[in-house]
């Protein structure tokens, strides 16, 4: 029963989600009008484009974890690496979150290194993910504050809406209350099953926090987190050139798609689909571009990530069957 109420969470509603948030974004636009766009208005070079640059962000990806890992002491070839990491999308599209779980197990198995220092180095690698993100969501709002001042004037109830919410005392109490509850908590009620895994958390948290300022070549590190966000930008940037409507939208827009979808590929659904479309779809109606063609662009530049994935998934289970075979081979012999 517990294995199915498992494949239930991690599986069926988070795929009933992502379905279910298409269908709604996608019924209320023409899909004949969709389906003549594309057909006709699409250079498709910019998309095959778009999937060769995902790949090499992957391969990045790869080189990245590759420094983090020597710190374990591991080594392992380009090979584990890029297999582990194709891997990881691939089985994300399946069951959200557990890709992670699957290259930790996979490179451990691989190298003969203890699982809980290889999620170490995952974890800390996510970290470095997720301020890199912060980051991008801070100069994307300075670079668009006029274009949130012009939303805000034209929507006054909004703004309205936005400022109670900021000046509202419940609001106040609210946070007062959940500091005094979670400190509570972790005094009084250290014993409790949960606020022990919520600690575990933290400090796996903070411990690969820390393998980031313990690894060599710091700056190398640096130079491989820049490109390989760069090239998910430029992965999705290039789209913009495969449609006329979108093409003069400039490099800002962009940014902003880019800024959300990274955030709606946050969300536990697989592969992003739905939240990522719709997000994608938000910021491009924003900028004036009709919903069809809008949720169009969405189709294309999601579905180049999409089969991408499905191919190197394809490449890796094959690698690491053909490898498993030989290594058996080579012991039988």
């Amino acid at each position: 029963m517990k294995r199915i109420t498992s494949y239930i969470f991690k599986f069926i509603i988070p795929l009933a989600f992502g379905v279910g948030l298409m269908w709604y974004i996608y019924s209320k636009l023409n899909m004949e009008e969709v389906g003549k766009i594309l057909q006709y208005d699409i250079n498709y070079w910019w998309i095959f484009l778009s999937g060769v640059i995902g790949l090499l962000s992957h391969i990045v990806r790869a080189l990245r974890w590759k420094i983090q890992l020597k710190a374990l002491p591991a080594n392992p070839s380009m090979r584990v690496l890029t297999n582990a990491i194709f891997g990881t999308y691939a089985v994300n599209l399946i069951l959200p979150r557990v890709g992670e779980v699957w290259r930790c197990a996979y490179v451990a198995q691989s190298e003969e290194k203890s699982f809980i220092k290889v999620v170490g180095s995952m974890i800390s690698e996510r970290l470095t993910d997720t301020l890199t993100v912060i980051t991008i969501t801070i100069v994307t709002l300075f670079l668009q504050l006029d274009v949130l001042k012009d939303i805000l004037n034209e929507n006054p109830s909004i703004k309205e809406g936005i400022v109670n919410i900021i000046t509202s005392p419940a609001l106040y109490s609210v946070i007062a209350v959940g500091i005094i509850a979670l400190v509570w908590l972790f005094r009084f009620k250290s014993n409790n099953p949960l606020i022990i895994k919520v600690k575990e958390l933290v400090n796996n948290l903070i411990n690969g926090f820390k393998t980031i300022f313990q690894m060599e070549k710091k700056g190398l590190f640096l130079f491989y987190t820049v490109l390989m966000w760069f090239l998910y930008f430029i992965e999705l940037y290039v789209c913009f050139f495969a449609f006329k409507q979108t093409e003069s939208l400039g490099i800002v827009c962009a940014f902003s798609c880019f800024l959300m979808g990274s955030i709606g590929m946050g969300v536990p659904v697989q592969g992003g689909l739905g939240p990522w479309h719709w997000a994608v779809i938000a910021v491009l109606t924003l900028y004036g571009l009709n919903n069809d063609t809008a949720g169009a662009f969405a189709l294309v530049a999601h579905g180049a990530q999409l089969i991408m994935t499905i191919l190197i998934g394809i490449y890796t289970f094959v690698s690491i069957s053909l490898y498993k075979k030989r290594g058996k081979e080579e012991n039988n012999s």
